[in-house]
């Protein structure tokens, strides 16, 4: 497949300008140019962070990475955008970008535009500037405690606690028809997501971010 779409930094061609960006949040989940993942944006202690919270092609490993240590780390969950900080008097954050296509990190930009868009363009030491454009999947994600507190904090494994994972105190007779709201949530259209489907949930707690988020 490869992971050089979840960045969009290598393009062929040239990069066709937007119209300038509306204020728009750009947290929430985007789907990339070509569809082959998600990638959660949300704010951890004042900078945006992006990770890969879906892929179409599942069991995604980062094996371009030049440290041998992360070649079999799992792509799901990946940070991608790292430590962006606003522009002054601009809808815009800069930082840097991942490319699991080389396993480097570029200087890169993100910009949202309107409510359902979001511009993504990075750049190799200053020159040979690509991008694209992401569309919203998944709503804004508000800011929390659990952001501002990330370092050091456990690693997640859903958004919020999972209300279905507790059954009524009922009749045994209803038990089958309680896990029935839980398989379907499961069973999700993919990119779509559920309380109880979701491999990554709050992305300021996974480790990777948490520990470089103060």
């Amino acid at each position: 497949m490869r992971l050089a779409i979840y960045t969009g930094i290598i393009l062929a061609g040239g990069y066709v300008g937007l119209t300038p960006a509306l204020a728009a949040d750009p947290t929430g989940d985007w789907r990339v140019a070509d569809g082959v993942a998600n990638i959660r944006v949300a704010q951890c202690n004042g900078s945006m962070w992006g990770a890969v919270s879906w892929e179409k092609q599942p069991g995604g490993r980062d094996e371009n990475n030049p440290d041998v240590s992360k070649k079999n780390r799992p792509t799901l969950g990946m940070a991608t955008l790292i430590n962006m900080k606003k522009a002054a008097g601009a809808e815009q954050w800069e930082g840097q970008v991942y490319n699991a296509k080389d396993g480097q990190m570029y200087s890169a930009t993100i910009t949202p535009v309107g409510t359902d868009q979001l511009e993504i363009k990075g750049c190799v030491l200053g020159f040979l500037c690509g991008g694209e454009t992401w569309t919203r999947v998944g709503p804004p994600i508000p800011s929390s405690s659990s952001n501002a507190m990330a370092k050091g904090a456990p690693k997640t494994t859903g958004a919020a606690p999972k209300a279905a994972t507790t059954p009524p105190a009922a009749a045994p007779a209803p038990a089958p028809a309680a896990t029935a709201p839980k398989n379907a949530a499961v069973a999700a259209k993919p990119g779509q997501k559920s309380a109880t489907a979701d491999p990554v949930g709050d992305i300021c707690l996974l480790p990777e971010i948490a520990g470089l988020a103060h």
